[in-house]
């Protein structure tokens, strides 16, 4: 009950009750196309930074390592699994919502350490903006690949099928996620001078903004979720069990890893999350096919307050009852 007392969560479930009502709130278009691009900028830079301060040393390098294998590796299992259940396009934007990670449980995740003085490394801020791209990218090339095959027989007003480097230059590309990949790059260049001269923009300003952002993904949520009615019952299962099945997966390879208690806590967070930040804004403009009542529905209405009410707690507990504290 306490994580649930945060102001973005509950501006989250101000969005929904909203929406539930048939309010008239919303936040135009422009807006939260804005909102979330400057929290895919923040995200970055705040990775970049991170990683500046830490250095690449070992311990850093097998947490950022083992992030960004997990990056891969859930993306890729969901969507073998979700295209057998649901269409293409949706199976790629489900594999891309819960291969990328939720910047709101995850800052939830840290206050949960800090309140109990549990040690975690300054680098995993990196680990988590690290592992917003990699099932990005994997969406968006899905996506490319399978407008390709859909694509008739070039004639004169037809597209002929991209190919592996027209695939490769439209995921790194896209807008979205290009500021995020540029932001990490330009917050790991610029280091302390960096992060003390955009401190307002990346600091004081972050979850205002962050909340604001949740209010409209509530509203949005809300007016999805009902959509979900006629769906598989499969989808209600994978948003309850993949986050303890990713999180066991992060369990077994950071233990095996050495990775310390608290990193290895929160990774268990980061591969149970699901994003609700970098994957909706990219997915809305770069993959209009995909059903967003279908992945929004299942990471904001169920996902969500599972990891928060019970997966947070839960895997710290494991972590440190594995790893040692």
């Amino acid at each position: 009950m306490q994580a649930l007392l945060d102001p973005a969560i509950l501006f989250f479930l101000l969005g929904l009750t909203a929406g539930f009502l048939k309010s008239n709130l919303e936040i135009p278009p422009q807006v939260s196309r804005f909102l979330a691009l400057y929290l895919l900028m923040a995200l970055g830079l705040k990775g970049g930074f991170a990683l500046s301060q830490s250095g690449f040393g070992s311990e850093v390098g097998l947490a950022l390592g083992l992030a960004l294998l997990l990056a891969v590796i859930i993306p890729a299992l969901s969507f073998l699994l979700m295209r057998r259940l649901i269409a293409p396009f949706d199976a790629a934007a489900v594999a891309a919502t819960y291969g990328s990670v939720s910047a709101v449980t995850f800052i939830t995740a840290i206050q949960y350490l800090e309140g109990r003085n549990l040690a975690f490394g300054g680098h995993m801020a990196a680990a988590m903006a690290l592992m917003e791209s990699p099932a990005i990218i994997f969406a968006i090339a899905l996506a490319s690949k399978m407008r390709s095959k859909l694509a008739v027989q070039p004639g004169p007003q037809q597209v002929a099928p991209m190919g592996f480097k027209g695939v490769l230059h439209e995921s790194l590309t896209d807008g979205a996620q290009f500021l995020l990949l540029g932001s990490i790059a330009i917050g790991l260049l610029t280091g302390q001078e960096g992060k003390l001269a955009m401190e307002p923009f990346t600091g004081n300003l972050f979850k205002g903004m962050l909340a604001f952002f949740l209010l409209d993904m509530g509203v949005s949520a809300a007016k999805n979720l009902p959509k979900l009615r006629g769906q598989t019952p499969w989808i209600y299962v994978y948003a309850l069990s993949a986050p303890l099945v990713h999180a066991a997966l992060a369990l077994v390879l950071g233990y095996g890893l050495g990775i310390k208690a608290g990193d290895l806590a929160l990774l268990m967070v980061l591969a149970a999350s699901a994003s609700y930040i970098a994957v909706p804004a990219v997915l809305k403009h770069s993959m209009p096919e995909a059903n967003s009542a279908l992945y929004l529905g299942m990471s904001l209405g169920i996902t969500l307050p599972l990891n928060l009410v019970i997966g947070i707690p839960l895997y710290v507990y494991v972590a440190f009852r594995v790893a040692g504290a």
